[in-house]
C-alpha cells in the first residue's frame, strides 16, 4: 500500500494556485534569494579578510567556525521555529544577521581586526544561523498548499543556484570597489533588503498551532525527536538525508578543490566543473518548479541518490576537465532532484506542529556536521589520494539510496496532492 503523506499546511488563499504564479510565494522567493546571495557575499568577504589577517590554515579555521555552533544548536533552533512560528523567527534572525555583518564592516573600516575578531563574528553568525536555517526550511509549508511543496522546493533550488553564481562575483566587485569592508557592506545590504520583502509574506496557520502544548525546550525537542522516531516514513527519510549529506559535502567542496590541484586543472578548470554541477542542479530544480509533482517520489529519490553516488565516485576517475564537467553536471542533476524531493517529503510528512524541529534534524548534518569533516577529508586525500576517498564518500551516499529502497513505507511514499 502506498504511504500517503499527512496534511500539514492548508493555506486557504493559495492552496489551489500554482506556486510559481502565486504572488505570496514569489515575494518569499525574492526575499530568500536576496538573503542567500548576501550570505554568499558574506562568506567570500570573511574568507578574504581571514586570508589577509593570517595563514591559509588559520583562515580555514575562521571560515569553518560557523559550523560548530550550527552543529550544537541547530536542534534547538527547530524548537524555536515551532514555538514562535517560522516567519517571525526568519525575520528576527535575518535582522540580527544583517547587524552582525554591519559590525564586521565597521570593524574593518576603523581598524585591522585580527583573526580572533573575525572568528568571533563567524561564531556569532553561526549561532544565529542555527535558529535561522530551521525556520527558513519550515517556512514554505506555511505559504503554499500541500500539493505545491515540490514546486516550491524546485524554486528554492533555483534561488540557491543563482546565489552561488552571483555571490562570488558580487563579493569580488565589493572588494574591488570598497575593500573587504565594502564586500561586508554589500552583504549586509543584500541580507537587509530581504527584510521588507519577508514582512509582506502571508503565512497560513497550521493545525493545532494554538492549542499545542508548550513545555520546556528540552521537552519540546524530545517530543520532536519522538515524532520522527515513531513515523515509518520520517525516520528512514532522515537517516537517508543524513547519509547523503555526509557523503556528498566533503568531496564536492574541499575534495573538488584538491582534485583540481592534483590533476593540474587550475582554478579555471575547477570553475568549469563547478559550472557543470550548477547547470545540472539548476535543471533539476527547473524541472520540479515546472512540473510541480513527481510520481513515486520515494522511489525516484532513492534511485537518484544511488545514481548520484556512482557519478561522485566516477568524478575522481575522469582525467579531463571536459569529462569532469559532464560528470559534475550529472551529479548536479540527480543530486538536485533527489535533494528537492527529500525536502518536499520531509515537509509533507512532518506533523503540523513539528515542521521546524523535523527540518532542523534533516538539515543538521548538511549545515552543522558535514563541514566539520573537511579536515578528515583533507587528511584522507593527502594520505590515500582522491580516488579512494571519492569512492568511500560515494559509498556513503549510495547507502542513502539503499536505506530508501529497503524501507517500504519510504519507497512507496508519494508527495501530497
Amino acid at each position: 500500500m502506498t504511504s500517503t503523506l499527512q496534511p500539514t499546511a492548508p493555506v486557504a488563499e493559495t492552496a489551489e494556485r500554482p506556486a510559481h504564479r502565486d504572488p505570496n510565494v514569489l515575494r518569499w522567493l525574492g526575499g530568500y534569494t536576496s538573503s542567500a546571495i548576501g550570505d554568499n557575499v558574506y562568506y567570500m568577504a570573511l574568507s578574504w579578510a581571514a586570508v589577509q589577517a593570517g595563514t591559509p590554515t588559520q583562515a580555514g579555521l575562521v571560515t569553518a567556525a560557523s559550523a560548530v555552533p550550527r552543529a550544537l544548536l541547530m536542534l534547538g533552533g527547530g524548537v524555536v521555529a515551532d514555538r514562535f512560528g517560522p516567519r517571525r523567527v526568519v525575520v528576527g534572525s535575518t535582522g540580527v544577521r544583517c547587524a552582525l555583518v554591519i559590525v564586521a564592516a565597521l570593524l574593518l573600516l576603523v581598524t585591522s581586526p585580527g583573526l580572533w575578531a573575525l572568528g568571533a563574528v563567524a561564531v556569532l553568525f553561526g549561532v544565529v544561523d542555527a535558529v535561522f536555517l530551521p525556520a527558513a526550511g519550515a517556512l514554505p509549508a506555511r505559504i503554499t498548499g500541500r500539493g505545491q511543496l515540490a514546486r516550491v522546493q524546485g524554486m528554492r533550488g533555483l534561488a540557491v543556484r543563482l546565489s552561488s553564481v552571483l555571490g562570488g562575483p558580487l563579493g569580488g566587485i565589493g572588494v574591488a570597489l570598497g575593500g573587504t569592508a565594502g564586500a561586508f557592506g554589500l552583504a549586509a545590504l543584500l541580507i537587509g533588503a530581504s527584510l521588507p520583502v519577508l514582512l509582506t509574506v502571508r503565512v497560513g496557520q497550521l493545525p493545532h498551532d494554538d492549542d499545542k502544548t508548550r513545555g520546556a525546550a528540552f521537552a519540546e525537542l524530545r517530543d520532536g525527536l519522538r515524532h520522527i522516531r515513531h513515523d515509518r516514513v520520517l525516520l528512514p527519510l532522515i537517516v537517508a538525508i543524513a547519509l547523503g549529506d555526509l557523503g556528498f559535502v566533503g568531496p564536492m567542496n574541499l575534495g573538488l578543490t584538491l582534485l583540481a590541484q592534483e590533476r593540474g586543472w587550475g582554478s579555471a578548470g575547477m570553475g568549469w566543473v563547478l559550472a557543470g554541477f550548477g547547470v545540472g542542479a539548476a535543471a533539476a530544480s527547473s524541472l520540479l518548479a515546472w512540473r510541480g509533482r513527481v510520481p513515486r517520489a520515494g522511489r525516484v529519490m532513492a534511485v537518484a541518490s544511488i545514481a548520484g553516488a556512482v557519478a561522485i565516485g566516477a568524478l575522481a576517475r575522469v582525467p579531463s576537465v571536459a569529462g569532469a564537467a559532464c560528470v559534475a553536471l550529472l551529479v548536479g542533476l540527480v543530486a538536485g532532484l533527489g535533494g528537492a524531493l527529500a525536502g518536499a517529503l520531509v515537509q509533507g510528512r512532518a506533523g503540523a506542529a513539528y515542521v521546524g524541529r523535523v527540518t532542523s534534524v534533516s538539515t543538521l548534518v548538511s549545515f552543522g556536521v558535514a563541514p566539520l569533516t573537511f579536515p578528515v577529508v583533507g587528511w584522507a586525500i593527502a594520505s590515500y589520494g582522491t580516488g579512494p576517498v571519492f569512492t568511500a564518500c560515494a559509498a556513503i551516499c549510495a547507502l542513502s539510496g539503499v536505506v530508501a529502497l529497503v524501507s517500504a513505507p519510504l519507497r512507496r511514499a508519494e508527495l501530497p496532492r
